[in-house]
């Protein structure tokens, strides 16, 4: 037995093409840095650490499954033959997980639930013309990117998953993409997931290029404090989730799974808002994290149709985020420059992330503003928007290829 036979991840090295060796030493320090920053909190641990992990993981366990395969005993999400499915699905440790739960869709609703269960709709129902105003400008990446993606020779279902991109709402990327573009899901979703982190600590940088000082640290004007029960979020909850089911059936998994997930924190039923959010929106995240990170494989990475998604993906959360602002700057106007335009980036809907990052950086000019229920509310709309928009691309795209 000689040593490459024996340290088989070492020995692949020097087995495959130079660069499939160089992506995957790439790759592997790429996911311990990801880690590293999740836990630094840079970028977002809950998303970050598992993927981290996975990333180093699969790039470093690759071993020879056969005298002429090489492989790694984590997953196969290209496998098709359903007898070869079932073999793997004895072997591969994931991809039991993978085939039921991710490569369908579930888990994306499996968060979505969890994130309705702890978003509050009275920030939307309090202010509903401000937050849905804010969002609509923020959906200018998932609107403006399309028609780029597509004059770079995207087909029309990929160039609508890749523009999901700039709703910031991980999800429904992953939705999107199974359905529009199945063959570049896997690739979407992952770019999908990193720039969602790096987002967190990008839009801080946007937010002080675009808005001035003395702006951020704006005390909003004092609003008349309205009551709103839980009675009328969950009427609101039902009646929007048949409403928008009505609209886009395509996309009911998602609408029902988020406004599910809310009218059980508002009915008040405490078994199941534990199990949502102390269970299954972290079992679901986790798992997410940790697949994003397996999926990240070197081999899959070099595909040439990656660079085009990479630059995509990057140009609709950049635009997403300059309309939020934009958005912002119209209700300031509007609200007779007594608004905080900074609440704008919150209408991208990364929930909570967006609003965390808006309140962040108004606090460091001014530790007496508090914008966070005006931000809440603008990212609980952006949700609703991207669901809006999603069920637009995958009901009208297909109809046009």
């Amino acid at each position: 037995m000689n040593l490459m036979t024996l340290f088989q991840g070492v020995g692949t090295l020097f087995v495959q093409e130079p660069k499939i060796v160089i992506a995957r030493i790439a790759l592997i320090l790429l996911g311990i840095i990801l880690v590293y920053l999740g836990k630094k909190g840079t970028l977002e641990p809950l998303i970050m650490i598992p993927m981290g992990f996975g990333m180093s993981a699969v790039n470093a366990g690759v071993l020879f499954l056969s005298a002429d395969k090489i492989g790694t005993l984590f997953m196969d999400p290209m496998v098709t033959d359903t007898d070869e499915l079932v073999n793997i699905l004895q072997i591969d440790f994931l991809q039991p997980i993978y085939t039921f739960a991710f490569s369908n869709g579930l888990i994306a609703c499996l968060v979505f639930m969890g994130i309705g269960v702890i978003s509050d709709m009275g920030n939307v129902l309090r202010f509903p013309f401000t937050s849905m105003l804010i969002a609509l400008f923020a959906e200018l990446g998932t609107v403006a990117t399309f028609p780029i993606a597509r004059a770079m020779g995207l087909t029309a279902g990929e160039a609508a998953a890749v523009s999901i991109v700039g709703g910031a709402d991980g999800p429904m990327v992953l939705f999107a993409s199974l359905i529009l573009a199945n063959d570049l899901f896997v690739p979407i979703t992952i770019v999908a997931y990193l720039y969602l982190s790096l987002c967190y600590g990008g839009y801080p940088y946007l937010i002080r290029l675009m808005i001035p000082k003395d702006m951020r640290g704006m005390v909003v004007k004092a609003a008349k404090t309205t009551t709103i029960t839980s009675k009328e979020k969950i009427i609101f909850d039902i009646i929007a989730c048949t409403l928008l089911c009505l609209l886009f059936p395509m996309g009911a998994p998602l609408f029902v799974s988020f406004f599910l997930g809310n009218a059980i924190k508002e009915s008040g039923v405490v078994k199941y808002i534990n199990l949502l959010d102390d269970v299954i929106l972290y079992f679901a995240t986790f798992f997410l994290g940790l697949l994003l990170g397996v999926l990240c494989e070197a081999s899959t990475l070099l595909d040439a149709r990656i660079l085009p998604l990479l630059v995509l993906g990057i140009l609709s959360l950049a635009l997403s985020g300059v309309g939020g602002v934009i958005g912002g700057y119209v209700v300031y106007l509007i609200n007779g420059k007594k608004f905080n335009p900074v609440i704008g980036i919150a209408g991208v809907s990364c929930v909570p992330s967006t609003a965390k990052v808006a309140q962040k950086e108004v606090y460091k000019v001014n530790k007496r503003v508090t914008i966070l229920q005006y931000a809440m509310g603008a990212s609980i709309c952006g949700v609703i928007t991207t669901a809006i928009l999603t069920g637009l691309y995958v009901t009208m795209v297909p109809l046009f290829e």
